[in-house]
């Protein structure tokens, strides 16, 4: 299978009647992402369904992935296409090559579900964030402790295009 681009991954989108876009900032050497998908909606601004922040750094290991949100109803496969955006367009326009992320522990049973859910992306544990001094740093990039993550962009991009098109096949077979 070959690696769909981000216009393909937008044409998905819309293909769902939903826009994906992505806001991209350059500040000195770090680019920020938020990705968005939304649902149009007539007459009225659209109904945000989902977001991703980010930002990378100009090397192989320099995405950093901070919020992911999906909220509201009707957003099966939603978060299946802001990752599948988020790794397309960090493949097609940084040197990025793999991702870190922090599995927050806010509780028990939410982290237990952030981390399964960031593993079936592909993502692998590298340590635990806690309270050690040594911790403050990544504490105050992502803004508690947990488990940080790492992941390859092309096994996410290819594991999140999957779950797209698994979407995709039930809503047409729903028609």
């Amino acid at each position: 299978m070959t690696r769909p681009t981000l216009p393909e991954i937008e044409q998905a989108a819309a293909a769902q009647g939903l826009l994906l876009r992505l806001q991209v900032r350059q500040i000195l050497a770090i680019t920020t992402v938020r990705v968005v998908v939304a649902r149009q909606r007539p007459g009225q601004a659209p109904l945000l369904l989902g977001e991703l922040k980010g930002w990378a750094l100009p090397l192989r290991d320099g995405l950093q992935l901070d919020t992911m949100r999906v909220q509201g109803p009707h957003t099966q496969g939603v978060g299946a296409l802001i990752w599948a955006a988020t790794f397309a367009w960090a493949l097609e326009t940084t040197p990025c090559r793999s991702a870190r992320l922090l599995a927050i522990r806010d509780n028990d049973l939410q982290h237990r579900r952030l981390v399964r859910y960031f593993r079936r992306l592909g993502f692998t544990a590298i340590r635990e964030v806690g309270a050690a001094a040594a911790d403050l740093p990544l504490r105050l990039v992502w803004g508690g402790a947990g488990l940080l993550m790492r992941g390859d962009c092309d096994e996410g991009l290819a594991r999140s295009w999957r779950r797209c098109g698994d979407r995709l096949d039930d809503s047409q077979a729903a028609q």
